[in-house]
């Protein structure tokens, strides 16, 4: 949200109060918002209304009152779980009043509205703080990346709080800055005032401010300097009684903190002994909220299960995962919530994991929320774009370079293997890389532009992930600082200026003007658009911010945790340099550049780009992502298998599903063939299912003798098939025909499918579609009667060449895919199938049950959206819903299940249409397919035997 002097700032929140009266007498239009701003305006400067920017004031209000948010979706187990909040239990609370006006002073109703529903979703499945006797309540809330989870679980501790939760313990991050900015964070939302070193309170702020209801001052034992955790000398003195005040903890994930935390709890709070000695607190209910919950607290160790398929009780858990347990074990009555934007791993605890000593393991049996984002979030799916038939298409602010390492990737300024006392050189020369000049002349320019669109009070940053070594970060620190070093003394003291110059003017015509106006088409309504700046304007602000950048390294241990709060008036203008130890999460405010290679460990890599998506008000057209093309398409590989992930939960969630059946399809879903590599290291074999799902070929061969034995597969199936039971099919759609050009088989036995998998060559790059694993499947689900009877279609329509198949069957015009440019060791395309296709073998009433579904489940999520514009009910049925339908059937539509039927589609591409010279010489068709499973419960399984040596080499090896 734009800053804004202190009269405006009141105006606003005058008008947007007068507005909330209003809400309910009809629609909020612009005319009624300038109305209510000219009202505020004359209340806050009678006579002098020229001090209050109206103008901004406005545009403000109209941007919050025309933002979306979607529906979250949510999962929860009520086994021995109380139905408890209503009205009535809300009469009295004063935490989150006071936490919701402080919101409605700078974020939109419509926003603040969502986080109230959510939290109040989230506290009524954890337990009645109140409710007698044992109760353990285990949740999982996960976000988008960077998208406000901290917002949601501090309304979710001042409702707890307003509930009766006595103790609340966050665990926030592995360093110590990371704990800082979560404190602060918590001071202003839910303390309301600033915590000292000497408990001493500071003075009031954020919830505080005004002095409100000051006598409810909740009580915290940890403090916001870099060693406020709770340390030796609090525990000794620390003494809590139950009547008291809630208490707050922020503590980091570290195995010393948490084990002196969990000793003073059960010599200070715990009241009762049980039968084996072992203290425990039977009065006061904790909430334990875990942020990032997918980092170190996941069990990662050595699993010992028995014969009986139940893990070992003497099994040792890593150091912080058993700490954390132990500390929930301690109390009879506690909820334990994690939240994350990276569930993989967390859905991985095996469920049964239970010792004496630290109880059940964290799997969230009683719950998991997925929470939607709002219209100005700008995500992975708009960075990137999601995968469609003709490529990726997201905002235009990726910036590939190659020019870190040499070809080879063993010498250069930074190769991917590096020692720890690497010395980074660029052509012999102790200078950086010209993508990295490029980078920080990007951010200076950024910061000049913010500057001139009067936004220099706000922070701005940019991020150098290049290398996990200290001292490696030491010396790019060095360099980067020279090279800043030297910009500015050139600029401000005009010495050798010229040259430097006209380099960023060259920088600001090429690549700002072009993206500014590119991006501004691409907004939506609840953003702000940017203007294009003439370069004088920005010209004129670069002597300034050269003098106020400030290099810093940024590593968990430095002091320097980027304390926003000191800067006052003038925002912080920094360029961080980190490695994995950049305390994930921790919020670079203002990022706007960010220049990544890939570390030794590529899950780390990824997560630390995550910190790039977010809100980017006001100069999303000014941010910039420098990066390699593997990690762009590493990371488009993440997105959709997030994606993919969001869809099956949301699917799971409409029908019923808790979170244990959740846990079960996940752990077997195909898309772990994407993440695996990634966080599951420690996994032997994986058991995957391929039921209810799509897959389909987006990267392939461009080997001439592999592709023609793909080809010759082919013919093969079309032979075996016989004469087609239909040419060109037709089918009603709703009130309209729908056409395909091609050929269709019905009843086409198991084995011919099996048969063409066995023998179709798939590329190991294509990480999901592995022709022997779906060859096992169809054989083993064939054996349980399920899949024994395909639909095959080789369809063309597109707007390539013609070929002849087996049989004298032509296809006149084959499909067209461009192959992705910056991807050379194979043929790799967006998406294959157009969605229409996967229903071929549907008639009316199957594709009518299917949209239905597919309406029902109909949720906007601004998140999911590649383009932020709030998507209108859909016309087509998607995927999962063709897929639950075929194989379950509709007996409100009167359509039976069809689980024996799967449906095969065979593509040949036009390689001439391909844009790859390596398809250049080629004439026969490149041959690709989408086989489409349907839902099923039979519970079928293939082994996919785990490559840890392969693994190991690519992405590092297990923690």
């Amino acid at each position: 949200m734009p800053e804004f002097i202190t009269s405006t700032a009141t105006a606003l929140s005058i008008a947007q109060s007068l507005l909330v009266a209003d809400q309910d007498k009809g629609p909020i239009t612009a005319a009624l918002i300038t109305e209510k701003v000219n009202i505020a305006a004359s209340v806050v400067a009678p006579g002098n209304e020229g001090a209050v920017d109206k103008d901004a004031a406005i545009a403000e209000l109209i941007r919050r009152y025309s933002q979306w948010i979607g529906r979250e979706t949510g999962m929860s187990d009520t086994t021995d779980h109380e139905a408890w909040l209503n009205a009535t239990r809300k009469k009295d609370w004063r935490y989150w009043p006071r936490y919701r006006d402080m919101l409605e002073r700078k974020m939109s109703l419509t926003a603040v509205d969502a986080l109230d529903k959510s939290t109040d979703r989230i506290l009524g499945w954890m337990e009645d703080p109140g409710r007698a006797g044992a109760w353990d309540r285990r949740g999982l809330v996960v976000g988008h990346v960077q998208s406000g989870k901290t917002a949601n679980y501090s309304g979710l501790i001042c409702k707890a709080a307003d509930s009766g939760y006595k103790i609340i313990i966050i665990l926030a991050g592995l360093h110590n800055n990371l704990r800082s900015q979560t404190q602060i964070r918590l001071e202003e939302g839910f303390l309301g005032y600033e915590t000292s070193a000497t408990g001493d309170i500071v003075k009031l702020i954020g919830v505080g401010e005004h002095g409100r209801d000051f006598e409810i001052k909740p009580n915290c034992a940890t403090n916001r300097t870099n060693t406020g955790d709770f340390n030796t000398k609090i525990a000794k003195h620390l003494a809590i009684t139950p009547e008291q005040r809630p208490w707050l903890f922020v503590v980091k994930k570290h195995k010393v903190v948490l084990e002196r935390l969990l000793k003073w709890i059960r010599g200070h709070v715990a009241d009762a002994t049980d039968e084996r000695g072992r203290r425990f607190v039977s009065n006061l209910p904790l909430l334990l909220i875990d942020d990032e919950a997918d980092h170190a607290s996941v069990d990662t160790g050595e699993q010992h299960i028995g014969a009986d398929g139940k893990p070992d009780e003497d099994h040792e858990p890593k150091a912080i995962n058993s700490r954390i347990r132990k500390i929930l074990n301690t109390f009879v009555k506690k909820a334990y919530v994690g939240y994350t934007a990276t569930p993989f791993a967390n859905i991985f605890i095996h469920r049964q994991n239970e010792t004496p000593e630290e109880g059940p393991d964290l799997f969230p049996q009683s719950f998991i929320v997925n929470l939607a984002a709002p219209s100005n979030y700008v995500g992975p799916a708009r960075v990137f774009g999601l995968q469609t038939p003709e490529g990726r298409s997201g905002l235009p602010l990726t910036r590939v370079f190659q020019d870190h390492a040499s070809e080879d990737g063993r010498e250069g300024w930074m190769p991917p293997k590096h020692q720890k006392d690497h010395a980074p050189s660029h052509m012999g020369q102790d200078i950086l890389p010209p993508s990295l000049q490029e980078a920080v002349q990007s951010f200076v320019l950024a910061c000049a532009a913010r500057e001139s669109r009067g936004r220099g009070a706000q922070h701005s940053s940019m991020l150098v992930h290049v290398t996990r070594f200290t001292l490696v970060q030491k010396e790019v620190h060095r360099q980067v600082e020279d090279f800043v070093q030297k910009m500015k003394l050139r600029i401000t003291r005009g010495i050798d200026h010229e040259a430097l110059l006209d380099e960023l003017r060259a920088l600001w015509e090429s690549d700002f003007v072009p993206t500014t106006e590119a991006i501004a088409s691409k907004l939506t309504e609840s953003e702000e658009k940017p203007s294009v700046l003439p370069w004088a304007e920005v010209l004129a602000k670069l002597p300034d911010v050269l003098s106020d950048i400030d290099v810093r390294m940024v590593n968990g241990k430095a002091k320097d945790a980027l304390d926003y709060a000191e800067e006052g008036a003038k925002g912080l203008k920094v360029i961080a340099i980190g490695g994995d130890k950049l305390a994930r999460g921790l919020t670079l405010e203002g990022l706007c550049t960010s220049y990544f290679v890939r570390t030794t460990k590529m899950y780390d890599t990824l997560m630390q780009m995550g910190r790039w998506f977010g809100y980017r008000p006001g100069y999303i057209d000014l941010c910039r992502l420098y990066t390699t093309e593997e990690l762009v398409e590493w990371f488009g590989h993440i997105a959709d298998a997030s994606e993919e992930l969001r869809e099956e939960f949301d699917t799971m969630a409409e029908s019923g599903a808790i979170p244990r059946d959740y846990g079960l399809r996940v752990q077997s879903h195909p898309v772990l063939l994407v993440t695996s590599p990634l966080k599951m290291r420690t996994a032997k074999n994986l058991q995957l299912s391929f039921s209810g799902d799509l897959l389909e070929t987006v990267s392939m061969h461009n080997d001439g003798k592999i592709l023609d034995q793909n080809l010759n597969t082919a013919n093969k199936l079309i032979a075996a098939c016989g004469s087609p039971n239909e040419t060109n099919p037709k089918r009603m759609r709703g009130s309209q025909e729908q056409r395909w050009e091609g050929f269709l088989w019905n009843d086409v036995p198991a084995e011919q499918i099996a048969d063409f998998f066995e023998s179709f060559i798939t590329h190991p790059k294509a990480r999901k579609v592995n022709s022997a694993l779906l060859r096992d499947f169809v054989r083993s689900m064939a054996a349980t009667n399920e899949l024994t009877s395909w639909t095959v279609a080789l369809l063309g329509g597109g707007s390539g060449g013609k070929h002849t198949f087996a049989g004298g069957l032509t296809i006149d015009k084959m499909t067209k895919r461009t192959a992705d440019k910056d991807i050379a060791d194979r043929y790799a395309i967006g998406r294959l199938l157009s969605p229409r296709d996967e229903a071929i073998d549907l008639d009316d009433a199957a594709w009518s049950a299917a949209l239905a579904r597919t309406q029902k489940m109909f949720n906007p999520d601004a998140g999911r959206q590649k383009n932020g514009v709030k998507p209108s009910e859909p016309d087509t049925p998607n995927g999962p819903s063709i897929r639950f339908i075929r194989g379950k059937g509709s007996e409100a539509n009167g359509v039976a299940p069809a689980p024996q039927r799967g449906l095969l589609l065979l593509y040949p591409l036009d390689p001439q249409q391909t844009g790859s010279e390596a398809l250049a010489d080629r004439k026969d068709p490149v041959m690709a397919f989408g086989v489409s499973f349907p839902s099923s419960d039979s519970g079928v399984k293939v082994e996919y035997a785990v490559d840890h040596l392969l693994w190991t080499q690519q992405y590092g090896p297990a923690d």
